[in-house]
């Protein structure tokens, strides 16, 4: 209730500002510290050309009053030589003529030597303006009260005279000055403020105000992301049409999606083994006919900086600690943590994992380890798991290993280089990493399974597993998609990729011949999933797993892009279908999906390779 009275009702606002200004002849939209600085510079540059213009007045004065000073100091002669003169002008001519004792006024001379420099010596002699002014002087300024006051205003006049030497050499003290003309003008003009500026009334904050609602949260190929209210995605009878879910360029599509909340967080987690973290609500939000917004102008990445995986995690943080989290790179390394080191992330991101030389040197890196001493590899995969699960590492080579992530120790330290993966030929990296779940089987199962499955069409070979269990492990089969630079690829068992120790040099994944060339992608896929091949010249094809054969580990493939001469394969990516296609229904009434049906379950879900008994 205290939410939406503040979210609906006066009692909180917020007022907007027009930060337009004009500064160095331009206009220009500023920030708050802009704005700010510009004015301290506006007011320095005021207050330094005051002071100037004061100074030069007081240094004028000045000057007319030492020539008053002779003229009281010496004031018999003065009077004689007037007397003594024909006309004004020839009284005007003698005065200037006439040199005079500079005893009295020599302390005087240096500060007014800005108006009419004249060194201090034994004598002084008078300017015009100083005879016009003791040509002017009144008979009441000749007593010696009048004497005095002159004096004193010319002691008065060399020390403001000072004051603003000082102020034009010391730009602390002209900042003092600044400071004082504030506080005058707060005392002067400042009424007690009503209201009271805070991030949130009764310790609430912006999240608080955010509506607890599911959004669908949509990432591209080309980087761009946003959240739709998953209200929008109306439910539909089976067979329907579907709808639009983003709206994308020709060239790019939808790579990932899932559901969450606006009070969950996301992680991102970039090439170059950086994390950042942001709540679903601060992503932009748009219909599902809108493209988004690119990352890049969303998290504050490094130039050649990319986002490469983007994992949902639950809104309450004590839950992480029963989270891992797996790290691979390119050179091979691997490492295990627990989510609980990525729960306090700033808006400026941290370190991931650092990159070492594990993958190279057969030894396992510390956990406190700062120094980053392999720059030239990246960060290729990020993905959560369990302690029962299995961890498949691809080469561009054409190996696969597979392992389980209890044979990666888990990693007390976010800033760790890991351990090694697999061992690396000279010229092979890693192109990716899947997780794969398993249930309990023996080899001789997997391989009785695997000479008789229901992909191979052969009768001649009679399966000698019951049929419950054949059922089971049909039910629970992941498939590996690989492919290859020149546009071969296949998919195959997950189940002929023997489980091995960690680090070894992994086993056949496809026949990278002159042919195939390197493997630019392999991952677990299923039955009815889109993919997207793109090309180092541009071309592009969309796809179905379905029209991709089922075959052996060991072999070369078929062809699924047909690239042309020097064109290769550069990317691969699984993408979840827009367009909006009709089904048709083959007879009986339209039903609605069960309760609790789960629509676009991933592969991924289900158990794939079983562990031995």
């Amino acid at each position: 209730m205290l939410n939406q009275l503040w979210r609906h009702t006066p009692a909180q606002s917020s007022f907007p500002a027009n930060m337009l200004a004009i500064r160095s002849g331009r206009p220009e939209t500023l920030t708050l510290r802009d704005i700010i600085e510009s004015f301290v510079r506006f007011r320095e540059e005021v207050i330094t050309r005051r002071t100037k213009f004061e100074l030069f007045k007081a240094r004028e004065r000045a000057h007319i009053l030492l020539g008053l000073v002779v003229a009281v100091t010496n004031l018999d002669e003065v009077v004689k030589l007037i007397r003594g003169s024909s006309s004004p002008a020839q009284a005007r001519e003698k005065l200037l003529e006439r040199e005079w004792p500079g005893d009295q006024i020599r302390p005087y001379i240096q500060l007014v030597e800005a108006v009419e420099p004249q060194k201090a010596g034994e004598v002084y002699r008078l300017s015009e303006a100083q005879v016009k002014a003791i040509l002017e002087l009144r008979l009441h300024r000749l007593t010696a009260l009048g004497r005095d006051e002159i004096a004193g205003e010319l002691e008065g006049l060399a020390k403001n005279i000072g004051e603003l030497l000082e102020i034009l050499a010391n730009r602390a003290r002209l900042y003092e000055v600044m400071r004082e003309e504030f506080d005058e003008v707060e005392a002067e003009f400042a009424t007690p403020r009503r209201s009271e500026l805070a991030p949130a009334a009764d310790g609430i904050e912006d999240e608080d105000l955010i509506e607890r609602e599911d959004m669908v949260v949509t990432v591209t190929m080309g980087g761009y992301i946003k959240r739709s209210p998953l209200a929008v995605f109306r439910e539909q009878k089976r067979g329907g049409k579907g709808r639009a879910g983003m709206a994308t360029k020709e060239e790019d599509a939808v790579t990932t999606l899932f559901v969450t909340s606006t009070h969950n967080p996301v992680l991102f987690f970039s090439n170059l083994g950086r994390v950042y973290r942001m709540k679903v609500w601060r992503l932009p939000e748009g219909g599902p006919n809108t493209k988004g917004r690119p990352m890049v102008n969303l998290l504050p990445l490094a130039e050649g900086e990319t986002i490469s995986t983007v994992l949902p995690l639950p809104e309450d943080e004590a839950e992480w600690g029963k989270l891992h989290i797996m790290f691979a790179t390119a050179h091979g390394t691997v490492r295990r943590n627990s989510m609980a080191a990525f729960t306090n992330i700033p808006t400026a991101g941290k370190i991931a994992m650092r990159f070492g030389m594990s993958a190279i040197e057969d030894v396992e890196t510390s956990d406190d380890g700062d120094e980053q001493v392999d720059p030239t590899d990246r960060l290729i995969g990020v993905e959560l798991l369990t302690e029962g699960d299995d961890v498949l590492l691809a080469t561009r080579n054409g190996k696969a290993i597979r392992f389980m992530a209890t044979d990666v120790r888990e990693f007390q330290s976010r800033t760790s280089t890991g351990v090694r993966g697999v061992r690396l030929q000279p010229g092979d990296e890693v192109i990716s990493m899947s997780i794969l779940h398993r249930v309990g089987t023996t080899q001789e199962e997997r391989e009785a399974y695997l000479k008789c499955p229901p992909w191979r069409e052969r009768d001649d070979v009679e399966c000698s597993l019951s049929d419950e269990r054949y059922a089971e492990l049909q039910e629970n089969e992941q498939f590996i998609l690989t492919i290859t630079e020149n546009g071969y690829g296949k998919r195959s068992s997950a189940y002929e990729y023997r489980r091995t120790n960690r680090g070894g040099q992994g086993i056949t994944n496809i026949d990278t011949s002159e042919r195939n060339g390197g493997v630019v992608a392999s991952f677990p896929a299923r039955q009815g999933e889109a993919l997207m091949l793109v090309t180092d010249q541009g071309k592009m094809i969309r796809t179905t797993v379905g029209d991709i054969r089922v075959m052996g580990r060991n072999t070369q493939g078929v062809t699924i892009f047909r690239v042309a001469e020097n064109e290769h394969v550069v990317s691969v990516a699984k993408i979840e279908e827009s367009e909006e296609e009709e089904i048709e229904i083959e007879g009986g009434e339209e039903i609605a999906p069960v309760d609790d049906a789960i629509v676009g379950e991933s592969e991924l879900d289900r158990p794939a390779d079983p562990e031995p008994e």
